[in-house]
């Protein structure tokens, strides 16, 4: 079978049923899984799926790309990888900021057995860690439907009350020039939780990294250390600037 008649059928397939794991689409082709998963990178890439952890997911043309879900499943294989390197990093009775990016709500899935306190303004991870061996302390403010996230003054206020061993943290771009945000709001949260961390961990895949954004809000020494996919001359001038970085492959 050539690989537009596998691609016809899988987008057929995530057409009818919404979702499918990579041994469903194996046995419903007659194909081998590393097969389905070769194809399924190249029509993720495509923007044709989203790639979700074990299988796809349809994409939908009538959900506006920016919301929380699409957020969370683009990159999906980067994210996952950039997360369970992040989880290596958290230790039994750490407590942790967990901000509302899509990267670090990717982290949750990584860290649910550890007996770990987290404090977040992200409705999602609070969601995902119930029932967890995890403690939840969620953040109080005014919640913003579009990115399910508590921000504002009482958010800030809120966070400065507490001291934290580690922070994971995603932002809208970065270069050695600094820090992007979208908006000054999620840019708040970000430098709150950063400066009432001992160690602070950006959680950044590619498309991230050598991007500006709307506010440029701090430099890049507000971040400790970078776990990301991307490598090159970006990167080698965030080490100058004396970030320590991780490269996940």
């Amino acid at each position: 079978m050539t690989f537009q008649k596998r691609k016809k059928e899988i987008l057929q397939l995530l057409q009818r049923l919404g979702e499918a794991d990579i041994r469903l689409i194996a046995g419903h082709l007659n194909i081998s899984e590393v097969t389905v998963r070769r194809d399924l990178n190249l029509l993720a890439a495509e923007n044709l799926l989203h790639r979700t952890h074990g299988g796809a997911m349809r994409v939908d043309p009538y959900v506006d790309s920016s919301t929380y879900q699409n957020k969370s499943d683009i990159n999906k294989i980067a994210k996952d990888k950039i997360c369970r390197k992040a989880a290596e990093e958290i230790q039994e009775g750490d407590v942790i900021f967990m901000d509302c990016g899509s990267t670090v709500f990717n982290l949750c899935q990584y860290i649910k057995h550890k007996k770990i306190k987290v404090i977040t303004n992200s409705l999602p991870v609070v969601i995902e860690l119930q029932n967890s061996a995890a403690t939840i302390n969620m953040i109080g403010g005014e919640v913003n439907q579009k990115n399910q996230a508590v921000h504002g003054k009482m958010a800030v206020a809120h966070i400065k009350k507490y001291h934290a061993t580690k922070a994971f943290l995603g932002i809208d771009g970065i270069t050695a020039e600094g820090l992007y945000a979208n908006s000054e709001l999620e840019a708040s949260n970000t430098q709150a939780m950063a400066s009432q961390s001992e160690k602070t961990f950006l959680l950044c895949d590619s498309g991230k990294v050598g991007k500006k954004a709307y506010l440029r809000f701090a430099e890049v020494n507000l971040v400790h250390t970078l776990i990301t996919n991307q490598d090159g001359e970006e990167i080698n001038q965030l080490k100058e600037k004396g970030v320590q970085v991780i490269i996940v492959n």
